[in-house]
């Protein structure tokens, strides 16, 4: 039997590992459950195009009695995003495989899940934390930034929202390996960093999550919600360090300037990215077992478990959402 994307796995356990690849990788997946996502077809360009139809003018002009009305013509406007490939492996010898104590492939196969998962959620939160559409905490800038997020800064944001009339998530990618999507509590989605939880919990109106109730699908690693903000936190979401101004009460790496936290506000349609999950989206775990003789291993002492992946990611519409900067108290 010839190899295949897997490796050196036959068919039948690559079928297993695949989904237990992804398993590990899915607590990492946060942003990936509420872009907009569109797999790229196999056999295709390295060119993924989004499309979005504009909204039409509103007809104020009353019809005249037999009289066809001009109609309008539908606008759209197409963003496109070159993918780029990533990946990585682990090198995994004969000697660990025959003397390890320890399931040695099994753990290779978690640690380059999760890696594979951080790397592309990372990407994906460059995108979004290099948006134009920006609010400060104080100040003008970002080195002006020495105070935590409030509730007033919220509703700058929210109510910049509604006069664009952006509209609030109302579903999010599966928590499976399979690529689809399920109804989840309409809201935008804030995302920070865990140094601004206490700062989120403090605002007025704060509800916890584990107090939404049985029927309302929770994401694992939502706080909670204040007004029609639901706050999703994620180690991936990193500060600026020592970026802000004088520290005051502030987190600050040095001790002398505060650290800038982003906080990203999205509403629908507010970036697209390729997916991890799904059929085609990542060619993993790609394993090769000790033993292969080849020229280059003359005694099959090596072999290796890895991973690769086309990304891309972009954002659709600048207004759609925003980044407010911002300290994060010092307890």
């Amino acid at each position: 039997m010839g190899l295949n994307v897997y490796g050196d796995i036959s068919p039948a356990v690559a079928g297993y590992a695949n989904p237990q690849f992804l398993m590990r990788a899915l607590p990492y997946l946060v942003l990936e459950k509420y872009l907009d996502m569109k797999p790229l077809p196999s056999k295709s360009t390295k060119v993924q195009i989004f499309r979005r139809y504009e909204a039409l003018a509103k007809a104020l002009t009353p019809l005249v009695e037999g009289v066809t009305p001009q109609g309008k013509s539908m606008q759209k406007t197409d963003v496109q995003v070159t993918l780029q490939q990533y990946g990585d492996f682990v090198q995994l010898t004969d000697q660990i495989v025959d003397l390890h104590t320890d399931p040695v492939l099994q753990e290779y196969i978690t640690i380059t899940a999760e890696q594979a998962a951080q790397t592309l959620e990372t990407l994906r939160y460059n995108v979004l934390k290099a948006g134009t559409n920006v609010f400060y905490a104080n100040g003008t800038q970002r080195t002006d930034v020495n105070t935590a997020l409030t509730l007033t800064l919220q509703r700058k944001v929210t109510r910049a929202f509604k006069r664009q009339n952006v509209g609030y998530i109302t579903s999010q990618t599966a928590s499976t390996p399979n690529y689809g999507t399920v109804a989840v509590r309409a809201g935008y989605i804030g995302l920070i960093h865990p140094d601004n939880e206490n700062d989120v919990r403090a605002m007025a109106g704060f509800k916890d999550a584990v107090d939404y109730g049985a029927k309302v699908p929770v994401d694992s690693f939502e706080i909670g919600s204040v007004e029609d903000v639901r706050y999703i936190r994620s180690t991936i979401f990193e500060s600026f360090p020592d970026a802000g101004g004088n520290k005051g009460t502030m987190i600050s790496t040095s001790g002398v300037k505060a650290d800038v936290y982003p906080v990203i506000y999205m509403g629908a349609h507010f970036a697209a990215s390729t997916p991890l999950k799904g059929k085609g989206a990542i060619t993993a775990p790609i394993v090769r077992n000790p033993g292969t003789i080849s020229d280059s291993d003359k005694l099959g002492q090596r072999g290796h478990v890895g991973w690769k992946a086309y990304f891309g990611a972009i954002i659709l519409n600048q207004l759609f959402g925003a980044r407010a900067e911002v300290g994060a108290t010092e307890l």
